[in-house]
């Protein structure tokens, strides 16, 4: 019970690191989009391509311009704050419980 446990945890500050790097990640391409980078740039590419897959599936559901501004970059921070908050503590609860279990 106690290797199942901290595999949890590590688990959970794994997946905490990944949403929190992402988030950065949506950050500098909202940031980018205020000038005009070079498009072959590869950082600025990689930003894109990593970042493009769950903002255009987002700005196809819910059109979320207001005056010229692309708010889909808010949401999915918001989404990944949510994210990291729900499920991130829930596998450290989990965790500690089956700790108490033994």
């Amino acid at each position: 019970m106690i290797a199942l446990s901290n595999l949890l945890y590590a688990l959970a500050q794994v997946l905490h690191l990944a949403l929190q790097i992402y988030m950065w990640l949506v950050i500098a391409r909202a940031l980018l989009s205020w000038v005009n980078p070079d498009p072959y740039n590869p950082i600025v590419r990689f930003l894109y391509n990593v970042t493009e897959p769950v903002l255009y599936h987002l700005r196809r559901r819910l059109p979320l311009v207001l005056g010229g501004i692309d708010l889909s970059p808010v949401v999915v921070i918001l989404g990944i704050y949510l994210l990291d908050l729900f499920l991130v503590q829930s596998l450290v609860d989990w965790s500690l419980r089956l700790k108490m279990v033994r």
